[in-house]
């Protein structure tokens, strides 16, 4: 291949990447994914001597899936596949190709896993760890409240801003995937926290700076990705929670309890920010689940 045509390669790969920034309004760990599924396509398709997107075929992305391997899981590569199909879909529609090759390949076949939730009373004990006669114990008190009555993802909590908490009404506007908007309601718990937390601690934390996010770290910044692990996991801990709790369980937790006291999909679709409610379907999943259990253990003759 001459370098000419690995360059026409590489430039339109950069221009879906645009793409997916500008128009598609997808998040930089999204674009990561993209980029690294789609540069290790392209490093494969350089191997077999394909010099164009458009001599890309049904046989070539097979033969792509079996390079992966078979220690590859097949979550992982049914996600290359999605990469691809993305892809060859926007080639397609530039007429850079004439025809999308992934349609033709089937996705691998994937087990149900089933989202990892905490009992309530664990969501209890959490909730009650934090230290509120102290800043940091306020702010940590209002993030788990809030995580816990919204459901929010970790990135939207950490990229949280002051314009979009409405107190008075009890609801968040949240800029989600592809920086979709929607409205979440907060409760009177998470509201309360929220409010302390923004009348008292957040001052002392922030230092007189200018930071416009909810939650700061001691030194006045934007609290991470990784500040709010080490936060949850430290008081799973304390609360004595033997699960290796991550932030998406709390997310998890407030969809299966919400959808187990009786709350509809499409509520909790639009809750989550999920742009398809097959997404959301999983969760009824897990309270059956759940139900199965608890019959098994409590019923007499199980």
């Amino acid at each position: 291949m001459t370098g000419s045509e690995q360059g026409r390669m590489d430039h339109l790969l950069d221009i879906f990447f645009d793409y997916l920034v500008i128009e598609r309004g997808l998040s930089s760990n999204t674009l990561a994914a993209y980029s690294a599924d789609l540069r290790e396509l392209r490093g494969y398709l350089d191997q077999v001597g394909i010099s164009g997107w458009s001599e890309v075929s049904r046989d070539h992305l097979l033969g792509y899936i079996e390079w992966l391997g078979p220690d590859l899981a097949q979550r992982s590569k049914a996600r290359r596949l999605a990469s691809a199909r993305s892809f060859f879909k926007f080639a397609e529609q530039r007429g850079e190709v004439s025809r999308n090759p992934a349609t033709q390949v089937r996705f691998p076949k994937l087990s149900l896993t089933l989202p990892k939730v905490l009992s309530t009373e664990s969501v209890e004990r959490l909730l009650a760890r934090p230290d509120a006669t102290r800043p940091i114990g306020q702010r940590d008190k209002a993030l788990l409240e809030l995580f816990y009555a919204t459901g929010l993802r970790v990135s939207e909590l950490v990229d949280l801003k002051l314009s979009q908490v409405h107190l008075d009404a009890g609801y968040l506007i949240v800029f989600g995937k592809g920086s979709k908007e929607r409205l979440v309601p907060m409760g009177e718990y998470a509201s309360e926290a929220l409010e302390q937390y923004l009348g008292n601690g957040r001052a002392k934390l922030g230092k007189g700076g200018t930071a416009q996010e909810v939650f700061l770290n001691h030194r006045g910044n934007k609290l991470t990705r990784q500040g709010v692990w080490k936060t949850i996991k430290r008081y799973a801990i304390e609360a004595g929670i033997k699960q290796s709790l991550t932030p998406h369980m709390l997310r998890h937790s407030f969809a299966t309890h919400l959808l187990e006291n009786g709350a509809d999909l499409r509520s909790l679709q639009a809750m989550l920010g999920h742009s398809d409610i097959s997404t959301t379907q999983i969760y009824t999943h897990v309270a059956r689940a759940r139900l199965k259990e608890i019959h098994r253990k409590h019923h007499p003759r199980p």
